[in-house]
């Protein structure tokens, strides 16, 4: 009789040793389920359960390097610019500053990418429909380096990722030993139809001079209140900084811009003082690299920026 009751007793142990080992897998189970944890460029962690299938993206700029590391994007904005020949048939989810929310809902997506101050007010409407949803800021060559090692992370080609980098710094690096060991001191105007402000280092065109290791004459000056990366246009202030070269971006049609710079500015004859304009050394800078982002195209860019400088910079064989 003993020796059955302590039969059932070692049988009930062994079934409850089961069931605590088998609630323990379990737990340990889900705590490996996600995917992938990211900390966004808006202080927010987020969590993918799986890798995305079906990515739409708020802004044109992050097409390129998703697609360069293999992504499933699904939906963009529509715009005239910005937008690659192989996502031309993708489903379009509005303008770029007037993003619809529900075409947005209706693609399914897994994972939605914003634009850090851009985007940033369509997180609550989507994270209330349960999309995940990533802010990133891609401006600087910096941040286009971490997108590109975030946006690999997500679809796994790590290996793709930092081989595009390690060949965008190869590109710019060989730009950059090519120039000659002197400080160039620039000024970086952008002119629109109504007004010219002056661009900051953390502009585009202010983050390429950077690079190249010029001298941005404007790079304390006070910023706008609605655009940290410009200052107001003083024509006495840039006198008396008196740069060796001036850039110049701009939005719209370049014979549109290029004549209100007359009107606003060049008509002025202080603007003929300017050594940079008696030299010739004033250079309009592509639209396509300069006023949206160039992203993997950033050596391009710097390229560009820095043969307006020195256009002898490329041999014919390099050509």
């Amino acid at each position: 009789m003993i020796k059955r009751n302590f039969c059932f007793y070692l049988l009930f142990c062994l079934l409850l040793a089961a069931a605590f080992t088998g609630c323990g897998g379990q737990s340990a189970d889900q705590k490996t389920t996600s995917y992938l944890t990211i900390n966004d460029d808006a202080g927010r962690t987020v969590t993918l359960a799986n890798k995305p299938e079906r990515i739409v993206v708020l802004s044109t700029s992050f097409l390129e390097p998703l697609h360069d590391v293999d992504a499933a994007v699904v939906g963009c904005p529509d715009s005239k610019m910005g937008i690659p020949d192989y996502y031309k048939d993708i489903d379009k989810v509005g303008a770029v500053y007037n993003i619809n929310i529900e075409k947005v809902v209706a693609l399914k997506p897994d994972l939605v990418i914003a634009m850090k101050g851009m985007n940033d007010k369509f997180v609550p409407m989507l994270e209330s429909n349960n999309i995940p949803v990533i802010v990133l800021d891609m401006k600087s060559y910096d941040q286009v380096k971490h997108c590109l090692e975030l946006f690999s992370q997500i679809t796994g080609e790590q290996e793709k990722g930092t081989t595009l980098i390690n060949e965008m710094d190869k590109k710019i690096a060989a730009v950059k030993d090519k120039l000659p060991k002197e400080t160039r001191r620039v000024a970086i105007l952008h002119s629109t139809a109504q007004d010219v402000t002056v661009q900051l280092d953390d502009s585009i065109a202010g983050s390429v001079a950077k690079m190249l290791g010029f001298v941005n004459v404007a790079a304390d000056a006070k910023p706008l209140e609605n655009n940290p990366d410009s200052a107001p246009y003083s024509l006495e202030v840039l006198v008396k900084s008196d740069p060796d070269a001036i850039f110049v971006t701009s939005m719209g049609d370049m014979s549109t811009i290029k004549k209100s710079m007359q009107d606003n500015v060049e008509n002025n004859s202080a603007w003929q003082t300017l050594r940079a304009v008696r030299e010739n050394h004033v250079y309009f800078l592509p639209q396509k690299l300069f006023l949206l982002n160039p992203g993997i195209h950033y050596p391009q860019a710097v390229e560009v920026m820095a043969k307006e400088l020195y256009p002898n910079l490329l041999s014919k064989a390099d050509q």
